[in-house]
């Protein structure tokens, strides 16, 4: 075994020698990225028996450090540089060839110890548009693995993991697909504790009936946090219909943390109205009133031609409720709601 493999060492270096070889000499500009291509596969296959024990059961690579010194750079960026050529010339398959090959190669053993400094500043970049050419090939476990590279990069990371919510999401057309993709929401939430994965998962298990479950990941958001914005507004909503006093405080505060937003302050006004409703003291009731005014107001501030939002007719109707039918307020707040 151990003469084999020694020997197959040697035919993919071999292998390695001939297209490095081709990269000396004038050639085709395509048969020179081939190659490059080609030595990369040669030299990580190589390795693999270069690193195996010899009949003595000791490892002594022969070809590692030749191998690693020559493939890591020279070749591993033609391939960047092929890629962009492909990829404005729209021929997306060579574009993701060629860099998911310079994104994958980055990871072999071989190249354990190679000074990573060059390719630091675009190695992100290029893992998430290599991720992008597989997705769009419904190459999940591809496109998964790479988005889970480009991660890495702090600058790729809320890009590329929205992108692997979408993957992870991609084609659900049952009940149990739903359920499946919770399940996997709820790996990545416990790894990546963002708020978008967060509200992913809450949207996802109340879609699968599980409301419990749902304003659990929110209630646990926000005991770590409770200036948590995105939660604090989900909750707020979540609780709107049947629970609007609840639902009011939770939208008060996320208004609080965030002023600049119509939706929001619409909802809040909304909360404050249906509580006033269900309140039966004339005094309270007008208070709330009063108190829904001033969200319903600033929603029109922020959002006079109601692109965001639209208050018009329930901010009228607080009015209506707070002011009187015949009041100057209210016949404004009419014409404005028009």
């Amino acid at each position: 075994m151990a003469d084999f493999d020694a020997q197959n060492a040697i035919v993919t270096e071999n292998q390695v020698n001939k297209t490095m070889g081709k990269e000396e000499k004038p050639v085709d500009q395509n048969l020179l990225v081939e190659s490059a291509y080609n030595a990369l596969q040669n030299g990580i296959e190589c390795d693999k028996y270069d690193q195996l024990p010899n009949e003595k059961g000791k490892v002594k690579p022969a070809f590692a450090d030749k191998n690693a010194q020559r493939l890591f750079t020279q070749p591993r960026f033609t391939l960047v540089n092929a890629g962009q050529d492909a990829a404005q010339n729209r021929d997306n398959a060579k574009a993701r060839k060629y860099w998911e090959m310079f994104v994958v190669s980055d990871a072999a053993p071989l190249f354990a110890n190679c000074d990573r400094t060059q390719q630091k500043e675009f190695f992100g970049q290029v893992a998430r548009f290599a991720a992008v050419y597989a997705y769009q090939d419904k190459d999940m476990e591809a496109a998964t693995k790479l988005c889970d590279i480009a991660m890495k990069d702090p600058q790729e990371y809320e890009g590329c993991l929205n992108l692997k919510l979408e993957i992870l999401g991609d084609g659900l057309k049952s009940h149990e697909d739903s359920v499946a993709y919770c399940n996997k929401l709820k790996d990545l939430y416990a790894e990546h504790k963002t708020d978008g994965v967060m509200e992913k998962l809450y949207n996802t298990l109340l879609g699968i009936g599980e409301k419990d479950a749902a304003f659990k990941v929110l209630d646990d958001a926000l005991a770590e946090n409770p200036n948590n914005f995105v939660a604090l507004a989900d909750k707020g909503l979540g609780l709107l219909n049947e629970k609007p006093a609840e639902a009011a405080t939770y939208l008060k505060k996320a208004c609080e943390l965030k002023s600049d937003n119509a939706a929001l302050q619409t909802y809040a006004g909304t909360a404050l109205s249906v509580c006033a409703q269900n309140t039966e003291d004339p005094n309270a009731k007008k208070a709330l009133y009063k108190e829904a005014i001033g969200y319903y107001d600033k929603a029109k501030e922020l959002d006079p031609d109601r692109l965001q939002s639209n208050w018009g007719y329930n901010r009228y109707n607080a009015y209506y409720n707070y002011y009187g039918e015949d009041a100057p307020e209210t016949k404004q707040a009419e014409a404005d709601s028009k």
